[in-house]
């Protein structure tokens, strides 16, 4: 049996980053490892931040392609550089996640963005802040064709969208036609309270059926309380009922979330019963 559509290729592999900060040698066999599984559909590419492509050489061995992102947290300014280096590396470069610098304007921002040369077939993200610049960004993301980045949480308690912020961020790259992806903070399928920090964390599911809520033109507050929910099993059922055209169109949105652990998204969906067991064979990942 395969990943079912409404999984494939939803979990970005961003182990190196907070909170499992893995080593990128043991990143980058991890992450040749689950593309080679029964749950590769499940994989999108692995996330590095573009600092750490000078450490990437010889970690890939003489065969293997790494489907690679890459993270420019500083924005446009560190694209060029970036992009030099992966002409001699072995990966195929999928994305480019570029953050907006605090001191830059929207138009400042694009314009820098626009003079860098990016291959037509590299997804860019826009990491698009939590201030008054968002809707000009996602805007300018709908015209541009550009796609969008949404931070759902951190280290700190006040990194985490709340209910209404994430509902009116969602509504409004649907309602614009810009499709996103999520990262940070979502570490279980449904919402939860974090027994360690105590944060609100959002569950990567919930923001799945928060976009299909949206597609079907639910408003804010509708969106919001799909947010809310807090029943791993209303949740679960909600998103088994989801026809192949309505995976489709909120997949068509939201395409993926950012991961430190490959593991805990797939063994959850098993747990779930939203994932077959057997691509668990072998002894699943490590």
């Amino acid at each position: 049996m395969s990943i079912p559509n409404f999984a494939k290729g939803l979990c970005d592999d961003a182990a190196v980053f907070p909170p499992g900060l893995s080593p990128l040698p043991d990143a980058v066999a991890a992450h040749l490892r689950h593309t080679a599984s029964p749950y590769a559909e499940l994989v999108g590419p692995l996330v590095l931040a573009a600092p750490a492509l000078t450490e990437l050489p010889g970690l890939v061995e003489p065969g293997n392609q790494l489907d690679l992102a890459i993270a420019a947290p500083k924005g446009p300014a560190q694209l060029p550089a970036a992009l030099n280096a992966v002409k001699s590396l072995p990966v195929r470069l999928r994305a480019l996640e570029v953050a907006v610098p605090d001191w830059q304007t929207p138009a400042e921002f694009f314009d820098a963005l626009d003079a860098v040369d990016v291959d037509e077939d590299v997804a860019v993200f826009v990491e698009v802040p939590r201030d008054e610049r968002r809707p000009e960004i996602i805007g300018t993301c709908a015209a541009t064709r550009h796609r969008a980045k949404f931070r759902t949480g951190g280290v700190k308690a006040e990194l985490y969208p709340d209910d209404a912020e994430l509902a009116a961020a969602i509504r409004a790259v649907v309602d614009a036609g810009v499709p996103f992806k999520a990262t940070a903070g979502l570490h279980h399928a449904v919402r939860n309270t974090d027994p360690a920090t105590g944060f609100e964390q959002h569950g990567y599911l919930n923001l799945l059926l928060a976009t299909d809520a949206a597609v079907d033109f639910a408003d804010e507050r509708e969106i919001a309380a799909v947010l809310a929910e807090r029943d791993a099993r209303e949740v679960a059922e909600r998103v088994a009922n989801l026809d192949r055209v309505r995976v489709a169109a909120a997949r068509d949105r939201f395409l993926s979330f950012g991961t430190c652990s490959i593991a805990e998204p797939l063994t959850e969906l098993v747990d779930l019963g939203l994932v077959p067991a057997e691509v668990l064979s072998g002894g699943g990942p490590e």
